[in-house]
C-alpha cells in the first residue's frame, strides 16, 4: 500500500485554548464577493415602473376631467400614488392614459394606462384629487334633530371631494334643513347629512306639469304615495292616467315626457 499525502493544515493554539482552524483564503474571498454583491443589490436604485412623462400625461387627464365638473373656480390637485409593484411591464414604446370605466373623477380614485406601441398590456394608477372651493360649513358641532338657520353656518374653503354629495354654497338652500346625523364644527353638510323632506301626502291633490321638446302643460291630479324629496311619485290626472314624476315643494309634480 503506497503511503497517503496529507496537507498539513494550519491551526492556532496555545495554553488554555481550543484548537482553530483558519479557513482557506479562496473561501474567504468568496464570503467577501457575497457580502459586496448584496450591498450592492441593496443600494442599487429599483428601475421606476412607469416612465414620469407617462405619469404626468395621466395627471392631466384627471385634472381636466375634475375641473369640468368641479365649480368655478375651485383649486383642482392630482397627486399620484405607487403602482402595484407586484407587476412586471413588458417594454412599451408609447403608453397612453385614460380615465378608467367606473371610477368617480373626485376623491380616490384610478387612471388607466394603457401600451400603445409594444406588449399589449393595461394597468389603473391610483390617484388622489382634491377640490378646494367654499362651501357651508357648521360654526359649531351639532346633534342629529338640529335644525340648520343662517346663524349656524358660515362659508369656508373645503375639500369637496373629501365625502360624497355635493356641499351647498347658497343659505337660503340649506336654512330650515334637518340634520340626520350629528356634524363637527367647520364640517359642510352634504345631502345625505340632512332629513329628506316630504312635500305632500299620500291622497292629496298635487300640480301636475308636464314637460316636453318646445312645451308644457299642467294639471291637478292626486298623489298615490308620498311626496318624498329625491324619491319618484305616481300621480293620477283628472283623466284617470297615471304618470310617474318628481315631486318638489308647494305640492308640484314635474313629469318628463
Amino acid at each position: 500500500m503506497r503511503p497517503v499525502a496529507l496537507t498539513p493544515v494550519r491551526a492556532r493554539f496555545g495554553a488554555g485554548r481550543r484548537l482553530r482552524l483558519e479557513p482557506p483564503a479562496w473561501r474567504l474571498r468568496a464570503g467577501a464577493l457575497s457580502c459586496t454583491l448584496a450591498l450592492a443589490a441593496v443600494a442599487a436604485p429599483a428601475e421606476p415602473l412607469l416612465p414620469p412623462e407617462a405619469i404626468a400625461q395621466a395627471l392631466v387627464l384627471v385634472r381636466d376631467a375634475a375641473v369640468a365638473l368641479a365649480p368655478k373656480g375651485a383649486k383642482v390637485s392630482v397627486t399620484p400614488g405607487a403602482a402595484d409593484a407586484r407587476l412586471r411591464l413588458a417594454p412599451c414604446a408609447r403608453i397612453e392614459p385614460h380615465l378608467a370605466a367606473g371610477q368617480p373623477a373626485w376623491g380616490r380614485t384610478r387612471v388607466g394606462l394603457r401600451c400603445a406601441e409594444g406588449a399589449p398590456w393595461k394597468i389603473t394608477l391610483p390617484v388622489q384629487v382634491q377640490v378646494l372651493a367654499p362651501a357651508l360649513v357648521l360654526r359649531q358641532a351639532l346633534p342629529a334633530g338640529a335644525r340648520l338657520t343662517e346663524e349656524l353656518l358660515e362659508s369656508a374653503e373645503i375639500d369637496w371631494a373629501a365625502a360624497g354629495g355635493t356641499p351647498w354654497r347658497d343659505v337660503a338652500e340649506l336654512a330650515g334643513r334637518v340634520l340626520a346625523r350629528p356634524l363637527a364644527a367647520g364640517q359642510a353638510p352634504r345631502p345625505a347629512d340632512v332629513q329628506v323632506r316630504q312635500w305632500f301626502a299620500s291622497g292629496q291633490t298635487v300640480r301636475i306639469v308636464a314637460a316636453g321638446q318646445g312645451f308644457s302643460v299642467s294639471t291637478d291630479g292626486q298623489a298615490l304615495g308620498p311626496g318624498i324629496e329625491g324619491q319618484p311619485v305616481r300621480v293620477r290626472t283628472e283623466a284617470g292616467r297615471v304618470l310617474v314624476g318628481r315631486p318638489s315643494a308647494g305640492g308640484w309634480v314635474e313629469v318628463s315626457l
